[in-house]
């Protein structure tokens, strides 16, 4: 017996969503297939939360921060935890943003650490997503991801204490204690 699945287009996805078939749903579109989604753990949400304030006030009028929506890539439609995209932010009244919008991902990783760093890892690169980061809070840590290319990124550093500089605005100095929270 043959099994046949169904690769989702992102214009057969966006009727879908829009149909109504999927609310209530946690899911998501990755590499053409629908995925469910973790549910945020209390450290997940609290975190989240609290870097979304402080990159919205270090970014103020240089990015807009988007927390927990979707984007549009080539074959996927992921809801990365943060998504730091390119002003106005009225220019996503009638799409999500594009790649070319993105400045960098980041994914607040309590259980998902492998899909973010293996599936999304590879989604994004591919996409040329310019910098991914994952805020790793079992091992209290974050793995900056850049220089995508051929569906990985060349360079990751682990960074456990200091400041990161992102590629999009090297003069804003971002303090790992804000992203770590401790």
């Amino acid at each position: 017996m043959t099994v046949t699945t169904y690769k989702w287009t992102i214009e057969k996805w966006h009727e879908l969503v829009n149909s109504g078939v999927l609310d209530g749903q946690k899911v998501e579109l990755l590499e053409h297939n629908i995925v469910n989604m973790s549910p945020e753990g209390i450290e997940h949400s609290y975190t989240t939360e609290n870097v979304v304030i402080y990159l919205r006030n270090l970014l103020s009028n240089l990015a807009h921060v988007k927390e927990s929506h979707p984007i549009t890539l080539d074959n996927s439609e992921p809801e990365p935890d943060i998504a730091i995209v390119r002003l106005p932010e009225t220019i996503y009244r009638n799409h999500h943003p594009y790649a070319e919008d993105i400045y960098w991902l980041i994914e607040i990783s309590q259980r998902t650490l492998k899909k973010d760093l293996e599936q999304k890892s590879f989604t994004y690169a591919r996409n040329s997503i310019p910098e991914y980061w994952v805020i790793d809070l079992q091992n209290k840590q974050v793995i900056v991801h850049t220089q995508p290319q051929d569906n990985k990124y060349l360079q990751l550093v682990t960074y456990q204490s200091g400041i990161i500089l992102p590629l999009a605005f090297p003069e804003i100095e971002i303090t790992l204690q804000k992203l770590l929270l401790f």
